[in-house]
């Protein structure tokens, strides 16, 4: 046997990084890793929301960390699929307020072993540890303040 079958192949060298954007990377890692998590995320927070009553869509876009437009561009699918439904508030009919239906209700147990899966895969690619450290400074960032809209100094 030759000894080039015997040398295991080496796993392919990272692409070069071309002038790093700090803005680029995080949206390209958000976009691959949210293909795991959208729906769920919207689906346990308006859950999580509404133990107090009906999610305002303001506060639902505001605790998920997007635009009111993005999250109703995100509710579409939900809303056609019958897992929330969106009314208008009586007394103030600019709110609209965002509530699971019986069928998204019964959906989440399922949807949350679908999302356990998710995490346990992530966490198999990338290690228990990384993913934990990962998460933390991910919510340092979401949660920092001085990184509210502002223009540029």
């Amino acid at each position: 046997m030759p000894m080039m079958d015997r040398v295991k192949p080496k796993k392919p060298a990272a692409p070069p990084v071309r002038a790093a954007c700090t803005c680029g990377s995080l949206r390209k890692a958000s976009r691959r890793v949210s293909q795991f998590y959208d729906q769920f995320s919207i689906l346990s927070e308006v859950e999580r929301g509404s133990i107090a009553g009906p999610v305002v869509m303001s506060e639902l876009a505001s605790a998920m960390v997007m635009d009111r437009s993005t999250l109703g561009h995100n509710l579409r699918p939900l809303e056609r699929d019958n897992l929330v439904v969106l009314r208008q508030a009586r007394q103030d009919r600019r709110k609209r307020y965002v509530e699971l239906t019986a069928k998204g209700k019964s959906l989440l147990p399922r949807a949350h072993r679908l999302w356990r899966g998710a995490e346990n895969r992530f966490e198999r690619i990338f290690g228990k540890a990384p993913a934990a450290e990962l998460r933390a400074v991910l919510m340092n960032i979401a949660n920092n303040r001085e990184l509210d809209s502002q223009s540029p100094r």
